[in-house]
């Protein structure tokens, strides 16, 4: 069953939105920085579909915030932020986009071959066994299989991250269902273009931030938002891979641009 988590005090005027589709709690740490000056609200989305997952945002911040509200999503929740703001527009203030996955199918097919060139031959022997083993009907924990990939591709997806122990990696709740069927439907979606559709629906201004290491490419936010929003700004950070506030050189940088999102 779906919850959230509330940092701040009321009212919970900004939401996070975490990645996967799956990765349950991976926004914890940006949720208790910003908690210094606003109330957040952390989803923990465990819906088996994209609608369902929209539909379980919106009855959260019916109950919990106080829409408008600015959503900041990392990854999918980036992606699930955009559908989100164009289903919804009265209920989203303001889009931050941070490490989007591409919005259009032609920026997405070299992702896995950067990742993959990034890795040691041992690890890439690692990662092609894990993800055998996600395909093998006798492995029982799936959700176990998928996260073991997880930690592996962000040694890829990392410029120069902080030590796990420094406090800004959160142990994440992985959902293996979950990232399978939602994102079988994302992928459908974007190969017929259907995220450049919704996005001609948003309202809200849209800022997209973008670490210039991230094996999600740049151009395949930035490109296709630039055509079709009327408020857009795109923010690259240097020497930061996917998630900012866990890189060394970034991080500092990271919250200075959020934070001065969120106040204006």
């Amino acid at each position: 069953m779906s919850s959230s988590r509330t940092y701040g005090r009321a009212p919970f005027a900004v939401a996070v939105l975490h990645g996967g589709p799956g990765a349950l709690g991976s926004m914890a740490a940006v949720a208790r920085t910003l908690a210094a000056e606003w109330g957040v609200l952390e989803p923990l989305q465990d819906a088996l579909s994209i609608g369902a997952q929209v539909e379980e945002l919106r009855a959260m911040l019916d109950q919990h915030a106080d829409p408008p509200v600015t959503v900041v999503g990392s990854s999918w929740g980036a992606m699930l932020g955009l559908i989100f703001a164009a289903q919804h527009p009265a209920l989203v203030r303001k889009l931050i986009l941070v490490g989007s996955g591409p919005l259009d199918a032609r920026y997405a097919a070299g992702i896995s071959e950067t990742r993959l060139g990034r890795l040691s031959d041992d690890e890439r022997g690692r990662l092609n066994a894990l993800a055998a083993a996600l395909d093998d009907p006798a492995v029982a924990d799936k959700s176990a299989t998928l996260a073991a990939i997880g930690a592996l591709s962000a040694r890829a997806d990392t410029y120069d991250p902080f030590p796990s122990d420094a406090g800004e990696t959160e142990e994440t709740d992985v959902r293996y269902e979950v990232f399978q069927r939602v994102w079988a439907e994302a992928e459908a979606l974007r190969a017929r273009g259907g995220f450049l559709e919704l996005a001609r629906r948003v309202e809200c201004p849209v800022v997209a931030i973008h670490g210039d290491y991230d094996p999600h490419p740049a151009a395949g936010v930035r490109d296709p938002l630039a055509a079709i929003l009327p408020d857009f700004r795109f923010i690259p950070l240097e020497r930061c891979g996917h998630e900012p506030w866990i890189e060394r050189h970034a991080r500092d940088a990271f919250y200075r641009i959020l934070q001065a999102e969120l106040r204006a």
